[in-house]
């Protein structure tokens, strides 16, 4: 059985959809809010060119998601899964965000456990990179079992260099908790 980087994923919380082209004014409309980037490695991804990068990107990837709240049927985020180039038998997940109102619940969670049970179907370590000054991420990651395996200058797409920290969850201690 093949990794698909862009299965539908759907649990009780959220759904998951393949981006598209089209999706572009509604992932804007989240990620226009100058707050949700303000601890990540490029605070500018608000600004509508800046962005169109970011989606870009997203759309090469071929692993990107439109994230849906279940409960009202709204699109609250993005993420991604990709390949990193550190290692063989592992994938990353990343490029993550969510609209505000969804911060601080069980919103991101719900995502990344779900991602998680899916990718261990295929793979034994996930890696998470993410920027040395986002903290917020770095603890929410860290309430999923990930600890951090590395530092690492990563170039996003289109971005210039900046310090992230390489996270990882491997199956077996995902599967214990």
């Amino acid at each position: 059985m093949k990794f698909e980087l862009q299965p539908i994923l759907e649990n009780e919380i959220v759904k998951l959809i393949p981006l598209k082209e089209e999706d572009f004014e509604t992932l804007f409309e989240v990620s226009s809010d100058p707050l949700v980037w303000e601890q990540h490695p490029n605070k500018d991804r608000y600004i509508r060119e800046v962005f169109k990068n970011f989606f870009k990107g997203a759309m090469e990837s071929k692993g990107a998601f439109l994230i849906y709240d279940n409960k009202t049927g709204k699109a609250i985020g993005s993420t991604r899964f990709y390949y990193p180039a550190e290692t063989s038998n592992t994938i990353a997940i990343g490029y993550t965000f969510f609209a505000r109102d969804h911060w601080g619940s069980t919103y991101n969670q719900a995502v990344k456990k779900m991602m998680l049970e899916y990718a261990f179907q295929f793979v034994d370590k996930v890696h998470f990179h993410i920027g040395s000054e986002n903290i917020r991420s770095q603890k929410a990651i860290e309430k999923s079992g990930a600890v951090k395996i590395d530092e690492k200058e990563i170039s996003y797409y289109g971005e210039k260099e900046s310090k992230n920290y390489i996270y990882q969850i491997d199956k077996k201690r995902f599967f214990k908790k």
